[in-house]
């Protein structure tokens, strides 16, 4: 079971901490990959940062450099640190673990 929480309206510029909970499937998710998406009215989800299990990290274009995905193995939480946040960075943000786990999404609205 996967559960987001941090989202929240804020204005540009500003910054979120978004936090991903994971219960039930520990050994996956300290072996696994963690992944950040945002989905818009009308789009496919979309990802946003991406976490191995290696430490590796890699994010969208759009977020380079703004966004910071870490993992916590101790607490079995991952996080997207966001920073200078655009009102093009709107959007519901999930969190998945591998392709099979997904949260319910947390809504992300920045307003200009």
């Amino acid at each position: 079971q996967l559960r987001e929480s941090g989202g929240g309206l804020v204005q540009a510029g500003e910054s979120l901490r978004l936090s991903c909970a994971v219960s039930g499937s520990i050994f996956t998710f300290r072996t696994g990959t963690m992944t950040w998406h945002r989905q818009t009215p009308g789009n496919q989800r979309a990802l946003v940062a991406l976490s191995l299990a290696d430490g590796a990290t890699q994010y969208a274009d759009s977020v380079k450099g703004r966004f910071t995905i870490s993992r916590d193995n101790t607490n079995n939480t991952v996080y997207l640190q966001m920073n200078s946040l655009q009102p093009e960075d709107t959007g519901v943000y999930y969190c998945a673990l591998g392709t099979a786990f997904w949260g319910q999404g947390t809504q992300v609205t920045v307003s200009s």
